[in-house]
């Protein structure tokens, strides 16, 4: 139990490091931009035919079970704010967090770690170069940005692909269809979206950096460090959408 608060102490100190590199990272890191954008490129750019394909599927899911089980209730109309309480609010952010981890977290504990085991970390602090805010606060961003974004591309998709099964089920023109999700769609249903996404890459970030930081000379820790990173990830984000889902309904 001790171990457990001390590494949570210090997972939080590195968080409070991270977020205080981040207005100097604004500054002078024209360098580490490139870092940034790369960053965004892999995590977002890189992820969109995966979450496509999945947010369809879901979508598509949702419809077909919500139809069936909800007109013998007499009540169809309720499929609209069915699907943006799953897709937006609930499976967006955490599926999105999901494939995050599974392509991002193994590959930036991995990439820390090799810069760690190969001394380029000390090589950046013997030239006066911050570590946390040369290699950290740019792939902090970038996950956080990307899974932000992801999150808005998954919601799109999965009503997308929801209305296309719709069409095959019970036709209805487009402008009704997206009124009924525009009726539907409360701005309080955006905020939780939109914090659980914001949250959640903020925690595989600093989940697969600081595993990355944590290695110390053999080239062995490398990949456990990839695999704790995953499953730290896993862990605090599970935990982080039960409290704010707690919340959000209480």
């Amino acid at each position: 139990m001790r171990s457990f608060f001390t590494e949570m102490f210090y997972t939080l100190g590195f968080f409070a490091r991270t977020i205080k590199g981040v207005g100097a990272f604004f500054l002078r890191g024209k360098v580490s931009r490139k870092i940034l954008i790369m960053q965004i490129l892999f995590t977002f750019v890189d992820a969109l035919s995966i979450s496509a394909l999945l947010a369809v599927g879901i979508g598509a899911a949702v419809n077909i079970i919500g139809i069936s089980f909800l007109s013998k209730l007499g009540q169809e109309r309720m499929i609209y704010p069915l699907l943006i309480i799953i897709i937006t609010r609930e499976l967006g952010p955490l599926l999105t967090a999901f494939i995050i981890i599974a392509r991002s977290a193994t590959a930036i504990a991995t990439e820390v770690a090799t810069m760690v085991i190969s001394h380029e970390v000390e090589a950046y602090i013997s030239v006066g170069v911050d570590p946390i805010e040369h290699l950290a606060v740019p792939r902090f961003l970038g996950v956080t940005i990307s899974l932000f974004l992801l999150n808005v591309y998954f919601s799109i998709f999965g009503l997308a692909g929801s209305f296309a099964v719709a069409q095959l089920i019970n036709p209805l023109p487009p402008s009704m269809y997206f009124e009924y999700l525009m009726e539907d769609l409360s701005i309080h249903d955006i905020i939780i979206s939109s914090l659980k996404s914001a949250i959640f890459g903020m925690v595989i970030s600093i989940m697969a950096i600081l595993r990355g930081f944590q290695v110390e000379r053999a080239s062995t820790e490398i990949p456990v460090a990839g695999l704790r990173a995953v499953s730290s990830s896993f862990l605090w984000v599970i935990l982080a959408n039960i409290i704010i889902t707690a919340l959000s309904y209480v």
